[in-house]
Order: C-alpha cells, then sequence, then structure tokens
C-alpha cells in the first residue's frame, strides 16, 4: 500500500465515523429535509462519476467508474422515491381527511 492510499483509507475511515456521529444525533423531525438535501449531494456524486468515468484511460478504471455511476443513479432515485413517499404521507385526500 502506497502512502496515498494508506492517507485515503484513514480520510474514508474519519469520514465514515464523523459521519453515522452526526447523523444519529439529528431528532427525527429533520431527516424528511435532511434527505433532501441529501439527495441533492447525491446528484453531484452522480455527476462526479460521469466526469471521472469520461476521464479515466484504463479499462479497470473505466469498469469502476460504471459501476460508480450505476450505484449514484440507483441513491439518486432511491433517495427521492423515499422522499417523495415520505411526503406523501403529509398531503390530505381530496375529502379533507388523511390517508
Amino acid at each position: 500500500m502506497t502512502l496515498t492510499q494508506g492517507l485515503l483509507l484513514v480520510v474514508f475511515l474519519a469520514a465514515t465515523v464523523i459521519g453515522y456521529r452526526i447523523i444519529t444525533k439529528v431528532p427525527s423531525l429533520l431527516h424528511t429535509p435532511l434527505m433532501s438535501g441529501m439527495n441533492a449531494f447525491s446528484g453531484v456524486t452522480l455527476l462526479g462519476c460521469l466526469s471521472a468515468t469520461a476521464a479515466a484511460t484504463h479499462f479497470g478504471s473505466k469498469i469502476l467508474g460504471m459501476i460508480a455511476i450505476i450505484l449514484a443513479t440507483l441513491n439518486v432515485v432511491g433517495g427521492f422515491g423515499v422522499t417523495d413517499r415520505m411526503l406523501r404521507m403529509f398531503k390530505s385526500d381530496k375529502k379533507g381527511g388523511r390517508k
């Protein structure tokens, strides 16, 4: 393992631990707005995957980029689907009552 790979691994582990600790402290009333914001960040991740894959020169890098594009797309679509489902819980039907 090179020094760069070691540093990237340390950054990844630190981001994982810090992210988990932060997200567990979010009150449940803020989960829907937080999810919507995270979906926007996932869209940025998707754009990053697309540009990194386009710039890749090796075949293996292109395969990994394609996998990243697929996973990022699933994350965006699934996140907006869950947010839409949660927001529909707060809409009332035509008769004025709740669903």
